[in-house]
């Protein structure tokens, strides 16, 4: 299950993709798509195949944009957080072999080309949340279970 929340600046990187798509990539996409239609035989006209595609893959992407913008709950930074991994928390954590990792939890959407980024819906996330710097928490997944420390909560990146 996905819990729709989004921090403000991932809302804003959605609203900016969203903008993008309406405004530039969709009359783009088209007039290529009019362009090729006007060659003629459309049956083997590999420029109206792909741009066709393209369209519907643009309008796909616009609908689902418009619809998680409405539905999800944006998350704002409130003092009372502070000292506890909450939403969208930067957490520092360490394993027994020394290996750290720096992390924040954010929603589902912003995870997407975001290496240092998970889901709040992710076992990592729902075993750090809540806890403090110096508590040790245990992560399990279906293949094992590993045991990190919190070294650092932060709230700036």
């Amino acid at each position: 299950m996905r819990t729709p929340m989004i921090t403000p600046e991932g809302l804003e990187k959605l609203k900016a993709e969203l903008e993008h798509l309406w405004r530039v990539e969709r009359p783009e996409t088209t007039k290529n798509v009019e362009w090729a239609a006007s060659l003629g035989d459309r049956s083997e006209n590999a420029d109206y195949h792909y741009n066709k595609k393209r369209l519907r893959e643009i309008d796909r992407r616009l609908l689902y944009l418009r619809k998680c913008i409405d539905n999800f709950k944006v998350v704002h930074y409130d003092p009372y957080q502070e000292g506890k991994v909450m939403f969208g928390a930067w957490v520092e954590i360490e394993n027994d072999t020394g290996l750290r990792k720096r992390l924040r939890i954010v929603g589902y959407e912003e995870i997407i080309g975001a290496k240092d980024y998970i889901s709040i819906d992710s076992p990592m996330a729902q075993a750090l949340l809540k806890k403090q710097v110096g508590d040790e928490v245990i992560v399990k997944t279906p293949a094992s279970q590993f045991k990190w420390r919190i070294n650092k909560i932060d709230y700036q990146q």
